[in-house]
């Protein structure tokens, strides 16, 4: 198997769903997926902010959620992904102040409302 293929991932993450009947047993349903997914991006969280569990691993759930939702979805993953690349690629660059970064109590105040400071010229 050729595990560098998106192709690959998506085959391994279908046989799961087919193994467990994800199909007929719920495990399509779309509002509990995006639970799932909330609860591994929480577990991201708690990897990042309070250096609990291994981040590698819960990034890797939350892509194995989000390829099973796209399979549920019935929805072009890739195409999707390079589709989102292209207007992405269009937009102006933009960073997000953090705390280790260019966050001072004066620009915390002075935060512009969509939450983004320009980035430096």
């Amino acid at each position: 198997m050729d595990t560098n293929s998106y192709n690959a991932m998506l085959a391994a993450v279908q046989a799961f769903h087919d193994k467990h009947d994800f199909e007929n047993k719920g495990g399509h349903d779309l509002a509990w997926r995006v639970a799932l997914m909330a609860e591994e991006l929480g577990e991201i969280s708690a990897c990042v902010t309070k250096g609990k569990g291994v981040l590698s691993e819960e990034c890797a759930d939350l892509l194995i959620l989000l390829m099973g939702t796209a399979i549920a979805g019935n929805i072009d993953l890739q195409q999707a992904f390079w589709d989102k690349m292209k207007k992405l690629e269009t937009r102006q660059a933009r960073m997000i102040a953090t705390a280790s970064s260019t966050m001072t109590p004066t620009n915390i105040l002075n935060l512009p409302k969509n939450g983004f400071l320009s980035p430096a010229a």
